[in-house]
């Protein structure tokens, strides 16, 4: 997943859904994962989120926001309207 975006390797499909799954799993009620990139780490990571407003504290660090996930629909949400 995420080819062609630029970063220097992908990402593997069954690691993201295991993300999803581990999400919705969780104690805290989480509405949304970001698929982050980690500049230092050159590997990507999830970011669960509760609310769609938090997009924009984790936008500007050392990681990119690459897609953000709804993570009960798994439909990729826009980081626009965030």
């Amino acid at each position: 997943m995420f080819d062609g975006l630029g970063f220097s390797k992908s990402l593997d499909e069954d690691t993201f859904d295991q993300w999803l799954v581990n999400g919705r799993e969780s104690k805290i009620n989480y509405e949304f994962m970001l698929v982050i990139w980690e500049e230092g780490e050159q590997d990507y990571c999830p970011v669960y989120l509760e609310r769609r407003d938090e997009v924009k504290e984790h936008q500007g660090n050392h990681s990119i926001i690459v897609a953000a996930y709804n993570l009960f629909s798994e439909t990729k949400i826009s980081l626009n309207t965030a």
